[in-house]
């Protein structure tokens, strides 16, 4: 149904010609669903948007051939790849909330994308997005189309975004990168809505992701892709069973298992920017630990109620709080890991920001080694907690001001804190923790854009070091990741968690990424702890029902492929 042969797609720059993708060849049959892997700068999302017609300029299609169906992608004018775009070819983005229209009604967005390909009635075009809603599983359909998007949850609204990609029966789908940000029941959801499509209505998926749990769930074939070459393809079953190519199983090994605890991630060879091991950081290192071993401290957390104002429905009505946590506790081991996992909405982030003083409890207390801990307000700015615990955001780009150098982000907590007074110790220091950390120390006279993802989270992890943390909280570090990216970074985390007896708390709903990380498990939902204790416990015999759903639903590998 789609066939790409030898395709090579360039950019102009002022130093020549950039080749992004270099004969590329794949080929799609109806109802089939391929998935295309590889690290960040792979081309897998050039690839996608060459046979869509999205490539943004400069770029072009320099060689090769791609058709869908008998029509040739590379001689239709600009007209009518805007004809083919919606109606034969349709894409799902990997953030809905930007794909999605918030100041429409689902149902005008809807209703827009079908008047736009198909000559009907506006109120046919209303029933078809009715049936469209109903068939993503969506219940109260006729209702929830005059919602906003704000109004739905991420899964929610990545099944508008698919009804949105189906409403004009296309041949082809497009998924970059559909289920990155979502929990793994809602992700399940999502994969299953996907097959049941390929299956019933014959619609074929590209599906782009780093995801290799959630390929070999549900890809029929699989196209692995290193800066910007095929590296190999074929049946799913044969290339992730039995790679032939030492990258493919390279990649292999970096994925975390979920059946077993493994004591380092295997990281791909990489001979490209500097890597964590590569430059000691030994001055960094040695101002962290102060000339002294570390001494770890704990965390307890006890009745922890977090309530946020409710919406008022009516004048007469009082408005009913929505209870985000509700009687939390549990401590958490001086120099260990503790994970905490859940659903989306389940309290992970909430439970962050009230031990980093962002929210203030309703009630209960928190004591950190021993010594209370304020919520919200009263926790002032120089209170010694604001120091002591330190926090490393899941999307590195936004928590790093963009308008400055690295050296100017990373230097803020010594001023901040009065650790270092002076401007050229700082700068100095600043260059050898980017090194502890794996990047270049040069890295520290450029701006945050100037960075993959994976090194912006690193330079993160650097900016809460040096505040000398003694708690580190990780809010989803890794979920936009590819996998050896991933395995970098927590190869990274384990080694400075024993080196400086850090207590780290990993948020996470990736459950095979928190069983090689954590110490001991929280099981959270609808803001209740559903179940805690030792991670091995936990995921060999766990005793909740939630747990265990959880551990079903996560996409891994069958064990006969590693």
């Amino acid at each position: 149904m789609l066939k790409v042969d030898h395709l090579t797609v360039k950019f102009p720059s002022r130093f020549g010609d950039v080749t992004a993708v270099e004969n590329m060849s794949m080929h799609i049959g109806p109802g089939e669903i391929h998935g295309l892997v590889g690290e960040s700068g792979a081309g897998k999302s050039t690839v996608g948007a060459a046979i869509i017609g999205l490539l943004q300029s400069p770029g072009f299609v320099s060689d090769g051939t791609m058709t869908l169906g008998e029509t040739d992608l590379r001689s239709i004018d600009r007209f009518e790849a805007h004809a083919l775009r919606g109606k034969r070819i349709s894409m799902i983005f990997q953030d809905p909330q930007t794909s999605l229209n918030p100041l429409m009604r689902i149902e005008d967005q809807l209703i827009e994308t079908i008047l736009a390909h198909e000559d009907m009635p506006t109120s046919a075009a209303q029933k078809r997005a009715v049936d469209l809603l109903e068939e993503m599983g969506i219940e109260g359909a006729s209702a929830r189309m005059q919602s906003y998007p704000h109004q739905f949850s991420g899964g929610m609204r990545q099944r508008v975004v698919i009804a949105l990609a189906l409403c004009t029966n296309p041949e082809l789908i497009i998924a970059d990168e559909p289920t990155t940000a979502l929990d793994v029941a809602v992700q399940s959801q999502v994969l299953e809505l996907i097959r049941r499509l390929a299956d019933v209505r014959k619609v074929s998926f590209m599906l782009i992701t780093h995801d290799i749990g959630v390929i070999a769930q549900i890809a029929d074939t699989v196209t692995v892709m290193r800066r910007g070459k095929l590296i190999e393809n074929g049946p799913t079953a044969r290339v992730l069973g039995h790679p032939e190519h030492d990258y493919t199983k390279q990649l292999m090994a970096a994925v975390p298992p979920l059946d077993r605890k493994i004591a380092r991630f295997q990281v791909p060879d990489e001979d490209g920017p500097a890597t964590a091991g590569k430059s000691k950081g030994d001055a960094a290192e040695a101002w962290l630990l102060g000339g002294k071993k570390p001494v770890p401290v704990g965390l307890t957390l006890d009745a922890i109620n977090v309530a946020f104002p409710g919406v008022r429905t009516s004048f007469w009505q009082k408005p009913k709080p929505f209870v985000a946590l509700s009687d939390i506790s549990f401590d958490v081991t001086a120099g260990s890991v503790t994970g905490i996992v859940g659903e989306s909405g389940s309290g992970k982030s909430t439970l962050a920001k009230t031990l980093t003083g962002l929210i203030k409890p309703e009630s209960g207390t928190m004591t950190l080694g021993g010594s209370d801990l304020p919520g919200g307000k009263a926790r002032s700015r120089h209170h010694p907690s604001r120091q002591l615990i330190q926090m490393v955001f899941q999307d590195p780009f936004s928590s790093l001001n963009s308008r400055h150098k690295i050296g100017a982000i990373l230097a803020e907590p010594l001023w901040l804190y009065g650790l270092v007074e002076d401007k050229e110790e700082r700068r100095a220091l600043c260059a050898d923790m980017l090194a502890l950390v794996g990047m270049a120390p040069e890295a520290i006279d450029k701006y945050p854009h100037q960075f993959s993802g994976g090194q912006r989270q690193r330079i993160a992890v650097a900016r809460a070091l040096l505040a000398r943390p003694k708690v580190l909280i990780c809010d989803e570090p890794t979920s936009a990741l590819d996998v050896s990216i991933q395995a970098q970074l927590l190869n990274l985390l384990k080694d400075l968690q024993s080196a400086f007896g850090l207590t780290v708390i990993f948020i996470s709903h990736n459950l095979s990424v928190v069983r090689q990380m954590a110490d001991d498990v929280v099981v959270l939902r609808h803001g209740r702890i559903q179940e805690t204790g030792p991670s091995e416990r936990v995921y060999q015999s766990p005793q909740a029902d939630y747990t265990q759903r959880l551990l079903a639903l996560t996409p891994t590998m069958p064990s006969d492929w590693r």
